[in-house]
Order: structure tokens, then C-alpha cells, then sequence
């Protein structure tokens, strides 16, 4: 069951996130991977700036989407599937959530060069890699210089 997310559900989504982001661990360069993925401050912190959806079973909250229209685009913010239900379509149902829900003509999502599955699961979904990651990753993130260098940014014109 699809549901909006408020700050109460901060616990929930932290676990998820941090939970479903140890596949990185081993696939992402050592010196970017750390525990928690995603320190409670910072999701306090983004969480004020975006919009998060989950999808429940059984009243368990097993899967976290967040997006966030930054100047003329939207952007996919921490999306994440607990490791024991992915590949469910929990993913692909918060997805196309979002896609509904999306104001702008342009919907991005930056992972992790070396995160495949994510990427798959992006372009299965109709998301193409963009050859401008860089100039995107400055102009809509606030993320780390060593982020940029090991990060793609894949897109859907909507």
C-alpha cells in the first residue's frame, strides 16, 4: 500500500535506507561507503526539502522514495527497497508514483557509478544515462566533489 511519509516516519525511513544501502559496501570506493549510510541528522535535515512516499506490507514500511523539484527539474531523492522485498516491484510502483506526481518536465536521479542494479533498474524504466552528469550533479545536488567523480545521472524526459 502506497502512503505519504511525514517526519514521524523518520525512524522507519532511516532504517530502510541504511538497511537496504549496505549493497554498496564492496561496490562503491571505501573512502565514499561509511555507517551509517545516512546519519539521523542528515535525513532530519533533507527530509524538510522533500517529499517522501513508502510502500507498507502488513503495516511494515518496506520501501522509501523521496523527490524534491529543485529550479526546473525533479529530482529522485533516497530510494530504497529493503533487501528481502526487492525485486517485488515495490520500486517500480513508488516510481511510477512519483512520475504522477511530478510537476516538471524532467525527472533525474543520481547513484553510484558503480551501483549497476540501480542503474538497471532505472533504465528498465524507461531512464537514460545523461552524457552531462557533472554539470547536472553541481547544478541540482549538494553533494562532494569525490560524489561527482563516482556518480552517474540517469533521466526521463516526462
Amino acid at each position: 500500500m502506497l502512503k505519504k511519509l511525514w517526519y514521524t516516519d523518520t525512524d522507519a525511513i532511516y532504517k530502510i535506507i541504511n538497511r537496504a544501502a549496505r549493497a554498496y559496501k564492496g561496490s562503491i570506493p571505501d573512502d565514499c561507503y561509511h555507517e551509517p549510510y545516512m546519519p539521523k541528522e542528515e535525513l532530519q535535515r533533507e527530509m524538510s526539502s522533500m517529499t517522501f512516499f513508502g510502500w507498507k506490507e502488513e503495516r511494515r514500511l518496506v520501501g522509501v522514495m523521496g523527490f524534491q523539484q529543485v529550479k526546473d527539474v525533479t529530482l529522485i531523492r533516497h530510494a530504497y527497497v529493503l533487501p528481502d522485498r526487492q525485486g517485488k516491484g515495490i520500486g517500480t510502483r513508488l516510481l511510477d508514483h512519483l512520475k504522477q506526481m511530478t510537476m516538471t518536465k524532467q525527472l533525474l536521479v543520481g547513484t553510484w557509478a558503480d551501483a549497476t542494479w540501480a542503474i538497471e533498474f532505472y533504465q528498465k524504466q524507461g531512464f537514460k544515462l545523461m552524457p552531462d552528469k557533472d554539470e547536472l550533479l553541481m547544478r541540482y545536488w549538494n553533494i562532494p566533489q569525490r560524489q561527482i567523480e563516482t556518480s552517474v545521472v540517469l533521466g526521463i524526459e516526462l
